[in-house]
């Protein structure tokens, strides 16, 4: 992002970016127990930023890890209730649909899990050192959150020793023997990562 603020804290269509996110979670099911996972280092910046913005949307902090591999897992493991459907969702990721959430937290509870997927519509080429080849994009599909699955199940498959391979939540899932089940996500729903990123959650959150 070329910022020295993390890019959850940094302020879009005026309060920080996790905010907006964890609203519109609480918009989707205000019940809801929203844990918020944070590097050590940004536990009180995190607290000072909701005094400041008069947050009030409840949610507890759980210090993360080494690696998102880690930090979910300290996340898994605060969680009591072996019975609920977790959903794991990137903090700055504020334009998920309510519809995407439905959806996911839905097919989690008939087939165990489920995770948000949308088409490519750019032509693809993979690239081996010098060579490179055409992809057919019609069997490619770009992966969002929420990632939700079974408690019970989490529990067991982040158990598992962390694999450099394991990228987001369903290849662990994957990887402990579980077969991934996929629903249509939003086009909206970036992981704001780049400043152009930045300006397009601002003009569609504003």
């Amino acid at each position: 992002m070329g910022s020295p603020t993390p890019k959850q804290f940094l302020a879009v269509a005026g309060k920080p970016l996790l905010m907006h996110t964890l609203h519109r979670l609480y918009e989707f099911d205000n019940g809801m127990q929203l844990i918020v996972v944070l590097h050590r280092d940004y536990v009180d910046t995190w607290h000072e930023l909701v005094a400041t913005n008069q947050f009030s949307i409840s949610h507890r902090v759980v210090v993360g890890g080494e690696e998102r591999f880690h930090s979910v897992k300290c996340a898994i493991d605060s969680i009591q209730d072996e019975d609920a459907i977790v959903g794991i969702h990137d903090g700055v990721r504020p334009l998920v649909s309510l519809s995407t959430l439905q959806g996911c937290y839905k097919a989690a509870e008939e087939k165990g899990n489920a995770v948000p997927i949308i088409t490519v519509n750019d032509s693809l080429r993979e690239v081996r050192g010098e060579s490179n080849t055409s992809i057919n994009r019609a069997n490619i599909r770009i992966v969002q959150t929420p990632q939700c699955f079974r408690q019970k199940d989490l529990r067991v498959a982040f158990a598992q020793h962390y694999q450099a391979s394991f990228t987001d939540d369903a290849s662990v899932m994957e990887a402990a023997g579980h077969t991934i089940h996929l629903v249509e996500g939003n086009r909206e729903n970036i992981k704001v990562t780049t400043p152009e990123d930045l300006t397009w959650a601002e003009w569609i959150l504003r």
